[in-house]
């Protein structure tokens, strides 16, 4: 006798094909939960992902979208999903996948619970965006639409049985922005693979794979190269530093609509000698770089958490970063790394230098960073705690 629940988990793109946050968070939990609970995820046909494929003994399911670049791939996707029957008992959407789902279900008479979680507020991403005098005309395009993903985010949060969101930042944001009681919202933080993303003692050989000079200083970034990330505030920290320590390396892993902007920039100030940009690592080949690196610089203007933070802390990495909700929560100022304050490059340098300077408070905050990650922001930890939430939500409608 199969006693299972049967969860529905839908995400625009296939977790099994990206690695981003959010499909790093599906791939990790459903993993660890397929023994317990019946598992099918509904993503979108992105990345060649066309047939039902099996991944750690869950079911990933396509529903069709297109594979043009978002916020086109959402809309489409959403649309399938809300047209779609579906056999499950708690329905599971991240962020602005499968909005119109929920209100889809409750025309049709469907009872079982929805679940919405949130990894960072677009309210709040928007309202950072707008803040950022130098978005190009993409990015400004890719905000609009924000701007009105935004209220479908709020209308699926009002819609939702229960919310999860990852931090106490993205808790008060819900809402503060979307007017939610703090009794519907349940906090499960993001994790960490601990083995993966572990201290590694080759990094001479590590930096050889990646073509990186072995005596040089490396600067670590890992994200999508979008206005939050910061990254323009990153370039001006750096010609400080350059001045320093002439050979730095800042590895710029990852990509999206600002890169082309970023490469003119360097090229402006004559620093594009000093990045290299990565993108399409696997999660071995990350996993290598975070190895490779000194220092894990995280310039976020707006950040729900941050999953690099945690990899970066796991792999014994001292972490520089600006003094924003969700990032503060993870990083403690000079226990596991440096903060600065928001949007000021001045002291994001200084952090910089400070650690490239110190070999020794470097490995002071790696160490208490690592155990900090190994009792607080496991997979495993996370994967418990959504069991949970998943049960409640059941009793709920019983």
């Amino acid at each position: 006798m199969n006693d299972k629940f049967r969860l529905g988990v839908f995400n625009t793109q296939p977790p099994q094909c990206y690695t981003g946050g959010v499909e790093r968070r599906i791939k990790e939990v459903t993993h660890r939960l397929a023994s317990q609970v019946d598992i099918t995820v509904f993503s979108g046909t992105k990345a060649g992902f066309k047939a039902l494929t099996i991944v750690n003994g869950v079911n990933i399911v396509p529903l069709c979208s297109t594979d043009r670049k978002y916020p086109l791939d959402s809309w489409t996707f959403n649309r399938s999903a809300a047209r779609t029957f579906f056999d499950v008992d708690i329905y599971e959407a991240h962020n602005d996948s499968g909005y119109g789902l929920f209100t889809s279900l409750r025309r049709r008479g469907v009872k079982e619970p929805c679940i919405h979680t949130i990894h960072g507020v677009l309210a709040e991403e928007v309202n950072q965006a707008k803040l950022t005098g130098y978005a190009s005309f993409q990015g400004r395009v890719v905000n609009y639409f924000m701007d009105y993903l935004a209220r479908v985010e709020k209308k699926t949060a009002m819609e939702a049985d229960l919310i999860v969101t990852i931090s106490e930042y993205s808790f008060e944001k819900i809402q503060m922005l979307y007017d939610i009681a703090p009794e519907k919202i349940r906090i499960v933080s993001n994790g960490v693979d601990t083995e993966k993303y572990s201290p590694k003692e080759n990094q001479a050989e590590l930096k050889r794979g990646f073509g990186l000079r072995e005596g040089s200083p490396v600067v670590l970034f890992v994200g999508n190269l979008i206005p939050r990330k910061g990254l323009m505030y990153l370039i001006e920290a750096a010609q400080r530093v350059v001045k320093t320590y002439l050979d730095t390396q800042f590895i710029i892993v990852g990509d999206g609509p600002l890169r082309v902007q970023l490469i003119d920039k360097l090229i402006d100030v004559n620093l594009l000698g000093n990045f290299t940009f990565m993108s399409g690592l696997t999660d071995d080949e990350l996993a290598a770089m975070y190895g490779c690196s000194d220092v894990f610089v995280l310039p976020s203007i707006q950040e729900g958490q941050g999953i690099v933070l945690l990899e970066a802390l796991s792999s014994g990495k001292p972490v520089v970063a600006f003094d924003i909700g969700g990032v503060n929560e993870v990083v403690i100022n000079g226990e596991t790394g440096l903060l600065a304050r928001n949007r000021n490059s001045e002291e994001l340098a200084e952090a910089l230098l400070r650690l490239l300077g110190n070999f020794e408070l470097r490995q002071r905050l790696g160490l208490a960073g690592r155990r900090v990650i190994e009792d607080n922001f496991t997979w495993d930890i996370c994967a418990r705690k959504m069991l949970k939430v998943y049960t409640e939500a059941l009793e709920g409608r019983s």
